[in-house]
């Protein structure tokens, strides 16, 4: 018995270094190994990066600066700078030799740490001591380009990849793509005349100046640099006669071109030196005689008004403000696949000229829920309900975006003398083209929130819509790995059942809202006769007809004031039923499967187990 005892004793000691061993040969063996069972293989390098890497022309040194000391009771932290490790060793695991990683513990007033400052690496206080902490990532080439990645938040953990694979790109390809801008907006840091400081660049201009070299067209000029490997348009309103040649020239000529007009740019705010600028705010603008040759419709007098995709909540929704969702983007076009939401405000829309050579395919579209309506109405609205009034969706769906392919002829004559290199009509490969109905999605209110941070203005998106300018852009020069990397950042899931019953529930609600204005309309209208029937000495003296009248309204108010709210009432209803519903299947359904499938293998198992084998109780 105690030699059993014992066994069993040494047994347990032995399973015990077994299990430690186990544990020591695993986490250096299989260090960085794992599986990824997210959706979407988020935590996956993806096809994108390894094509990046295999491209490389420049080999890159990449310092992942990160304070080991400082960060002893941050375990959150650690356990981020670990996975940001586990991915740059990734990274350079694939490179075929042409990244190397420099791990750098930046303790104070070290050189490490003299470093880290030199590349630009942002130091955040950490406790009441004093300490500062770094995570961050720089990289440099063999030309002495370095880029840095001041500070690693882990709220930005689903952009990381997108971040250091286009910092690894940059850097491992120096010789950046030149783009040709032509503005009429102030998107470049500047001065601003009406409050005499310094203008911060808009965010995508940011954006687009570190993937590539930006050149600044003048909108005046009539002429079109010659060394372009595409042209970007933004709200090119009142060119001229020689800068539309300019441009259907190039675009005829196999140039790559992105526009994007709008029929009210509410980021044009006018000459702030003329007393009439606000008249001026809210431009239009177009492209004219080019948009009739490639084919496209574009009305710049009118905007887009949605009901399912306006922006705000019930009672104060803004129908000329759209958000949409990823119902509303093309997922089959590399440029929208994947993207969550991009915000419009004031867009209009384009449409296929019939009998047009061009091939049109939609790339944003609004909802079944909307319908065109006046842009001057946006100019001087006093509140988005007014934009209700007379609103009736038409059941289409309008192309805020388009892509734009195909044979096209010229759209302007040749100047004279400029006829021998005049093209008529577009070669073998026909046009390229990218046109959005808006310039307000670029402006960073529609889609980022700044926020200073320790000096500086920490920028967090909350809709797509520079991912997509960038998607465009990148796409159009050929660069498709960025996309596919950028693309794989999101990872919410809309409500569409709740959107739906939301819209439904709505409609029902302005119904009953405008018919109850038109009574109180009438009403008033009826006091207002019956007033003027009467004599000047009875005017104080109510009639008992007026006293029916009134009553009849006031007993009718109230009753539409019950079934409106009846009708949020059953919109909620809608919402909590579903919400049950989902509860249910997540809570009691899955487990009680699990539960039967375990239930029915046991009792199977048993089953088995007790059935008498071949030659159970014969004798021998």
């Amino acid at each position: 018995m105690q030699n059993k005892s014992l066994y069993s004793i040494g047994s347990l000691v032995l399973l015990l270094v077994l299990f430690v061993a186990v544990n020591m040969l695993s986490g250096n063996l299989l260090k960085g190994f794992r599986f990824d069972l997210t959706d979407n293989n988020l935590y996956t390098l993806s096809e994108g990066s390894r094509s990046i890497l295999d491209q490389l022309q420049e080999p890159v040194t990449l310092y992942l600066f990160f304070s080991e000391d400082s960060s002893r009771d941050l375990p959150q932290i650690r356990s981020y700078a670990r996975r940001v490790d586990e991915l740059v060793e990734e990274f350079v695991n694939h490179s075929n030799g042409m990244l190397v990683l420099k791990r750098i513990d930046p303790a104070p007033f070290s050189e490490q740490e003299d470093q880290a400052a030199a590349f630009g690496l942002q130091a955040v206080p950490v406790g009441a001591t004093g300490s500062t902490l770094y995570l961050g990532i720089a990289g440099s080439n063999s030309i002495d380009v370095v880029q840095a990645m001041p500070f690693l938040q882990p709220s930005k953990e689903k952009f990381l990849e997108y971040d250091l694979a286009k910092m690894i790109s940059s850097l491992g390809n120096p010789e950046r793509k030149t783009i040709g801008l032509l503005s009429n907006l102030a998107m470049e840091p500047g001065f601003d005349p009406a409050t005499q400081s310094a203008s911060e660049p808009w965010v995508v201009y940011d954006q687009l100046g570190q993937l590539f070299e930006i050149q600044n067209i003048p909108s005046d000029t009539g002429v079109l640099p010659d060394d372009l490997d595409l042209l970007l348009l933004v709200h090119p309103k009142k060119l001229s006669e020689e800068m539309f040649y300019e441009v259907d020239q190039f675009v005829l000529g196999g140039g790559h071109l992105v526009a994007f007009l709008d029929p009210y740019a509410q980021s044009d705010r006018g000459d702030p030196n003329d007393p009439m600028a606000q008249m001026q705010a809210g431009s239009a603008s177009s492209l004219g005689p080019l948009l009739d040759s490639w084919g496209v419709s574009f009305d710049p007098t009118r905007v887009i008004g949605d009901l399912q995709y306006g922006a705000g909540t019930a009672g104060s929704r803004h129908i000329g403000i759209l958000s949409v969702p990823a119902d509303g983007l093309n997922d089959e076009d590399i440029i929208t696949a994947d993207l969550e939401v991009v915000n419009f405000s004031s867009t209009g829309w384009f449409a296929p000229l019939e009998g047009a050579s061009t091939a049109f395919e939609p790339l944003v579209r609004s909802s079944e829920n909307a319908a065109p309506m006046d842009s001057s109405r946006l100019r001087f609205l006093s509140t988005p309900a007014d934009l209700m009034t007379g609103f009736n969706p038409t059941g289409e769906r309008y192309a805020l975006a388009a892509r734009i392919t195909g044979p096209a002829a010229a759209a302007m004559p040749a100047p004279e003398g400029m006829a021998e290199n005049h093209l008529g009509e577009s070669g073998e490969g026909g046009i390229n083209v990218i046109l959005f109905a808006d310039t307000d999605l670029l402006t960073d209110w529609t889609w980022v929130q700044k926020q200073p941070f320790f000096g500086e203005d920490l920028v967090t998106a909350f809709a797509d819509n520079g991912s997509l300018a960038v998607n465009a852009v990148d796409n159009m020069l050929g660069n498709r790995d960025l996309i596919s990397i950028r693309t794989r950042a999101s990872s919410g899931r809309p409500f569409k059942r709740v959107d739906e019953i939301r819209v439904v529930a709505e409609k029902a609600y302005r119904a009953k809202e405008e018919r109850l204005q038109t009574e109180l309309e009438e009403t008033e209208s009826k006091l207002t006769e019956l007033q003027a029937a009467k004599g000047e000495s009875e005017l104080m003296v109510m009639s008992a007809e007026q006293q029916r009248e009134i009553q009849r309204f006031v007993d009718r108010k109230f009753q539409i004031r019950r079934e409106l709210r009846q009708v949020q009432h059953d919109l909620q209803s809608d919402i909590d039923r579903l919400g049950t519903r989902l509860k249910l299947v997540n809570i009691a359904l899955i487990p009680a499967i699990v539960m039967i499938f375990a239930l029915v293998y046991g009792y199977r198992r048993r089953q088995r187990r007790d059935q008498p084998g071949p030659g159970a109780g014969e004798k021998p």
